[in-house]
């Protein structure tokens, strides 16, 4: 079926590149506009109902009408002068929040929506009085704004209700700061566009600079890039219409996460075609390019599809993850691919067929009998000394490794770059009133038997919230419309954000919470603390799921495609060396050199995924050329020395530029990005220049033709072509 696909592209390109470039570019345009349709910002949604904090969602939502895409800001509204508010003050304070919540805010639209597709989340806010501070200086309003905060028509629209809100009080000698939620998210947006915009923008010159002084062509280092920008954007795109159509909701980072991934594999995919399309037309010089090119993508796709199926099968697995962040995560990831595969297998041949030799325009590298270079040298080192490049490989790994001792996981969530205005605000309150009055934990109570509830029914309750150690303030009890459920919000001493508040919340606050709880009542506890710490517990059990069922599924198709039970062994033990190794870096990094808390709770399982599945593409191409160099007439180490000269450049070219993808996150203001980043683009570093340029090959020179027992590489699979005389140099005492 491969090279079925692959005769038809390069038989028939102009029609198969059409067709890419009119879907391509629809799918990818229709997705943009309707991916904040289908993306939800709220973590709570994506825990199973089994956990407390999904139950008290529920009761909120049920009970009180809280909607999952309200927004709530918090105002903050003070003299400017710093004095008392004064009588006056605050019943202008009152008046304005009235009007400002009988005011409708049109939302401005933002260059890339379409009227008709885009939402219009033109609204009218519901601003109503929280508190004053204990001194009287500011008070504090709720604003409550609906929609997706990551879309930027609700952030267009919260821009408008800010000046608007700003200019009322304003008349009225009054200052405003607004902080807390949507807030916080269009701050950092805005503090981070030109970082990201710059970052972006260098990551794209670095991809194409690397593939410049590598082919020497304009056309090799654009022309890829482009191909994979329109498929990345299909890919994203059939994700969101999969999405919609089947009532899911995605997490706000997946579209982002797609994007980064597709531009890494996706290239990585083009460049190892690029380089066995120049070594055969370097080959046969009067060959027809579109047979070349036909050629080359048959075998080559062979294991291309190989590589993109470990990463399917990859995050496939945590489609059976409890945690619906990362189940909805894995599907996506895993269909994004089979997109990428699809291109791999059509797109880029009918490319290189229409391309043909002009591809290399105007490098003369195709006239020219390649030397040996760094690569040749590399190949004879690892021939000639196996065993002191196995030892050295395994050396540096296990050293990397042994920074996971004292390892410690970090569930915070981030938080607002300390010099935006919602972070000034939020200083500003914290100084008068605890940390969690923006974002209180809030205990639900509901009657076994649906009984109404009245304050007297909560007993000791409340009395047994404001005794726990943490808690500053406890609100009055609020009853429900229908007075079956009541709501108490518990303000801690500490910001929701933080472990401390978590730790709170899921120990002594839950603990009061069971012990104070009246017979015939059921209480359960939300807010953001209790939503991580619930988090915290079901990734934790998602970690001892996915990662044997991931390495399993990885280790069967390892064996298919190699048909060996030694080869797949050799890998799967090599990729687990480079995951620990990673791992243990990044803990070095950042928490005992960085001083952070510890790493992200979620980078063990993303760091896993990732670098046993990408890592796996490069062992995956190194085994494939061994395989067919060992095929030949020769001594093993002499094909361990030829593969390493023909696939170091596509490897090394392709490590670079899918560890620039990811390294381009380490430099985001958020710290779990930043880590995830980091530890990935060294995880796919070390799997492409450590892995599978020297320890995978030199095991191989030491197990010689053995490394495919039971099986035996011989000579009838692969068509017999000349072997350069100085491969045959490394056969003097190589004698398997």
């Amino acid at each position: 079926m491969i090279r079925a696909l692959t005769r038809y592209s390069t038989s028939r390109p102009w029609r198969v590149i059409a067709v890419w470039a009119v879907v391509g570019i629809f799918v990818s345009i229709m997705g943009q506009v309707l991916v904040f349709r289908v993306t939800q910002t709220d973590s709570a949604g994506f825990l199973p109902d089994s956990y407390d904090a999904a139950a008290a969602l529920k009761v909120a939502e049920e009970r009180f009408g809280a909607e999952p895409d309200a927004n709530a800001v918090t105002v903050l509204v003070a003299r400017r002068d710093g004095a008392k508010l004064s009588g006056t003050d605050r019943a202008h304070v009152a008046a304005v929040a009235k009007e400002l919540s009988g005011t409708r805010v049109d939302m401005p639209w933002q260059e890339g929506q379409i009227k008709g597709l885009s939402q219009d989340h033109t609204q009218v806010p519901e601003v109503t009085p929280a508190m004053t501070a204990p001194d009287g200086t500011f008070a504090l309003l709720t604003a409550r704004l609906k929609g997706n905060a990551t879309d930027p028509g609700v952030q267009a629209l919260y821009r408008a209700f800010h000046d608007r809100a700003d200019a009322e009080f304003a008349q009225e000698g009054l200052r405003t700061g607004f902080t807390g939620g949507l807030a916080d998210v269009v701050d950092r947006v805005d503090a981070e566009k030109t970082t990201g915009m710059v970052v972006g923008l260098l990551m794209v010159g670095l991809i194409v600079l690397v593939n410049v002084l590598v082919f020497r062509s304009v056309l090799a280092a654009v022309v890829p890039l482009l191909a994979v920008t329109v498929v990345g954007g299909a890919a994203a795109g059939t994700v969101v219409g999969a999405a919609l159509l089947a009532g899911v909701d995605l997490d706000p980072g997946t579209p982002s996460m797609i994007g980064t991934v597709l531009i890494g594999i996706g290239v990585d995919y083009f460049l190892f075609l690029l380089f066995r399309f120049r070594e055969e037309l370097r080959a046969r010089p009067g060959a027809d390019h579109r047979q070349v090119a036909a050629d080359v993508a048959g075998r080559v796709g062979t294991a291309i599809t190989s590589a993109a199926l470990t990463i399917v099968a990859a995050f496939a697995t945590l489609g059976v993850a409890t945690f619906g962040q990362f189940r909805v995560l894995g599907p996506s990831v895993a269909v994004s691919v089979l997109v990428m595969l699809v291109a791999s297998l059509t797109l880029m041949p009918a490319v290189l067929a229409v391309s043909g030799r002009r591809m290399f325009w105007p490098s003369k590298a195709l006239t020219k009998r390649p030397r040996p270079g760094v690569a040749g040298r590399v190949g004879d080192l690892v021939a000639r000394r196996p065993l002191l490049v196995f030892a050295g490989s395994v050396a540096l790994l296990g050293a990397l490794a042994v920074g996971v001792k004292g390892v410690h996981m970090d569930f915070s969530t981030g938080s607002t770059p300390r010099e935006t205005p919602a972070a000034a605000t939020a200083a500003e309150i914290s100084r008068s009133l605890p940390p969690g009055v923006s974002d209180p934990t809030t205990v639900y109570v509901t009657a076994e038997d649906g009984r109404r509830l009245d304050a007297a029914a909560l007993g000791g309750l409340p009395r047994a919230l404001a005794g726990v150690k943490g808690v500053g303030e406890v609100g009055a009890p609020v009853l429900s419309a229908d007075r079956t459920a009541a709501r108490i919000d518990a303000y801690l001493t500490v910001d929701a954000q933080t472990q401390e508040a978590r730790d709170l919340v899921a120990g002594p606050v839950r603990k009061a919470v069971a012990q104070g709880v009246p017979d015939g009542l059921t209480a359960h506890v939300g807010g953001t603390a209790a939503v991580f710490a619930d988090v915290a517990t079901a990734v934790d059990e998602d970690l001892r799921t996915v990662f044997p069922v991931a390495a399993a599924l990885i280790a069967l198709i390892l064996l298919v495609l190699l048909r060996s039970l030694l080869a797949p062994v050799l890998l799967m033990l090599a990729v687990g060396l480079c995951f620990a190794a990673t791992f243990g870096a990044s803990v070095l990094v950042f928490q005992h050199v960085g001083g952070r808390p510890g790493v992200n709770f979620v980078l063990p399982l993303v760091l896993f995924l990732f670098v046993v599945a990408l890592g796996t593409d490069y062992n995956i191409l190194i085994s494939d050329r061994l395989r067919e160099e060992m095929a030949r007439a020769g001594s093993a180490r002499a094909a361990v020395a030829r593969a390493v000269r023909h696939t170091a450049p596509a490897i090394a070219t392709a490590g670079v530029v899918l560890a620039a993808s990811f390294g381009a996150l380490a430099v985001n203001a958020e710290p779990s990005t930043q880590q995830i980043g980091f530890a990935t683009a060294l995880g796919i570093l070390l799997s492409a220049f450590v892995l599978s340029l020297l320890l995978v090959p030199a095991a191989a020179a030491l197990l010689g033709r053995g490394i495919w027992w039971p099986l035996r590489s011989g000579g009838s699979a692969v068509k017999p072509r000349e072997v350069d005389t100085r491969d045959e140099k490394v056969e003097v005492g190589a004698g398997r």
